[in-house]
């Protein structure tokens, strides 16, 4: 073989892989811009849990989506809605009294909705989490909110009104994922706000009344009505 030959078959080899690496790298940059529009909040959380990795990061969120992406929800009948609902505005009503006991029940509510409409049960936590994660990104922080606040209160932690006051944000925050998980939204689309917020006032609207939740709110700590604070 000719001197000619083997740098010609060189240069086409280098250029067979430069090729190779730029396209790898167009693909991951637009990779890392889909994740981040699709998990909005939830993407920089990572970001943040892999010390700014974000290589780390996108391959976790990645990984979350083959998994959960394809996951097909279900509608609740009229019945069970209610009854959360119900349930709901109950623990709201206890958290007056018994702030702990309060954000317990809503910590197993949410678990029993969400495998109600069809995401892992809620005896496996951090797949049900992780599944929330990818279809309802911009409110999942909210159980894991009012899961470690329900954890801290079933370890006795002491009563404060600091504590209190994390225990009442932790229960907004976690309102937003209830109010997406139980209105049927059929707009919706993973990695966009949900309306569930406007839906359950428009709720008690349609019936002529308050929501019970709204009747709750103005009794709470520092009230239920004011907006939430940042997820941790």
């Amino acid at each position: 073989m000719s001197k000619g030959v083997i740098i010609a078959l060189i240069v086409i080899v280098a250029a067979v892989v430069l090729i190779a690496a730029f396209i790898a790298k167009s693909r991951g940059a637009n990779g890392g811009r889909n994740l981040r529009k699709r998990f909005g909040p939830e993407y920089e959380r990572t970001v943040a849990r892999y010390d700014g990795d974000t290589g780390a990061a996108e391959r976790e969120l990645t990984a979350r989506v083959e998994r959960h992406g394809q996951l097909h929800t279900r509608p609740l009948e009229p019945a069970e809605r209610q009854r959360y609902e119900t349930r709901w505005a109950a623990a709201q009503e206890r958290f007056v009294e018994s702030p702990r006991e309060a954000v317990t029940e809503a910590d197993r509510l949410l678990a029993e909705l969400a495998a109600s409409r069809g995401f892992p049960a809620g005896n496996e936590y951090e797949e049900q989490v992780s599944a929330l994660s990818v279809h309802h990104p911009h409110h999942v922080n909210g159980y894991r909110r009012i899961h470690r606040a329900a954890l801290a209160a079933a370890g006795g932690a002491a009563d404060s009104s600091s504590a209190t006051e994390e225990l009442r944000e932790a229960l907004v925050e976690g309102r937003a994922l209830f109010d997406e998980l139980i209105h049927e939204d059929r707009t919706h689309r993973p990695g966009a706000p949900a309306q569930g917020a406007r839906e359950a006032r428009g709720h008690g609207q349609r019936h002529g009344r308050h929501g019970a939740g709204d009747r709750v709110r103005s009794h709470l700590p520092g009230t239920l009505t004011r907006n939430h604070a940042k997820g941790s």
